[in-house]
């Protein structure tokens, strides 16, 4: 069997070949195109070259933002407006003559970190990723957690006066606002990964660890797993210590950890979903 999987993010795109649902091959990494007829030709080039022209029998992945009901378009995104409302599914399975399934890309990263990562032997896994923007899932016995509409924790408002975070200029407050790397590069005119002053991160330790309480209240989980590239400056010390500050109702905070899968979460889960769960995302449908 082979599998094709993929990662759309806000700023780069991952693909990658999975021969029998154990492993995947070298990924490819490029930018995540703007126009999305430049991205089914992109998937189109990438799956002859990593198949060398040969059956894909599925196709799985996720991307940036809130999709449909259905799972077949995004529906919503700041970071690649040109791909909301297109027909996603339909036109990958027609590029790739495979079925394909959609899925948010936190969800599936947080489906690899469960599977595969830091959460594998939990129960209940929040997986919350930090990076051009602030997206989150809940896994629940390993499996992506029902919704009606998907996990959005980015938009979840920590600071609806702006008196928590006056520079960050945002009314109401979303959590995105806050600590997201392009959040930051508004903030202090820098990307995240050029700001070294240990003031700024201790301060993104606070924001986020308001966050990260609300997420924690509300879908208490085992544990909670932070990714994205922006969560790797931040220091997890001082977000535990914030948190542990901040939270009153539970007796004890769960574990707040670094996911272990790096920059490519989201093939894992989607390898995972491929081998262990198209038959229940299916019956879902019918």
């Amino acid at each position: 069997m082979r599998y094709l999987l993929f990662d759309i993010g806000g700023t780069k795109t991952r693909i990658a070949l999975s021969t029998g649902g154990k492993t995947f091959g070298e990924p490819k990494v490029i930018p995540t195109p703007k126009d999305f007829e430049k991205g089914i030709l992109l998937f189109r080039d990438a799956a002859l070259e990593l198949s060398g022209g040969k059956k894909i029998e599925a196709v799985a992945g996720g991307i940036a933002g809130p999709i449909d009901r259905e799972k077949t378009m995004l529906v919503n995104s700041p970071h690649i407006s040109g791909w909301i409302r297109k027909p996603l599914k339909k036109e990958l399975e027609k590029a790739l003559g495979a079925q394909v399934y959609i899925e948010n890309d936190a969800a599936m990263v947080g489906l690899g970190e469960a599977a595969f990562g830091k959460g594998k032997g939990k129960r209940v896994v929040v997986y919350m990723t930090v990076s051009t923007g602030v997206g989150g899932s809940r896994i629940v016995n390993g499996r992506i957690d029902e919704s009606a509409m998907g996990f959005e924790p980015g938009h979840q408002i920590i600071d609806p006066t702006g008196s928590l975070c006056p520079d960050c200029k945002s009314v109401p407050g979303y959590l995105e606002r806050y600590i997201s790397g392009s959040a930051i590069e508004r903030r202090y005119k820098k990307k995240a990964y050029e700001i070294f002053d240990p003031k700024v991160w201790e301060e993104e330790a606070r924001l986020l660890a308001y966050g990260l309480n609300n997420t924690i209240v509300h879908w208490s989980p085992d544990i909670v797993i932070l990714g994205g590239s922006v969560t790797r400056r931040i220091p997890l010390n001082r977000v535990r210590f914030h948190l542990r500050r901040i939270m009153k109702i539970f007796p004890k905070v769960p574990p707040v950890e670094r996911a272990v899968l790096g920059d490519f979460g989201g093939l894992y889960g989607a390898m995972y979903f491929l081998k262990n769960l198209r038959k229940t995302a299916q019956d879902s449908f019918k």
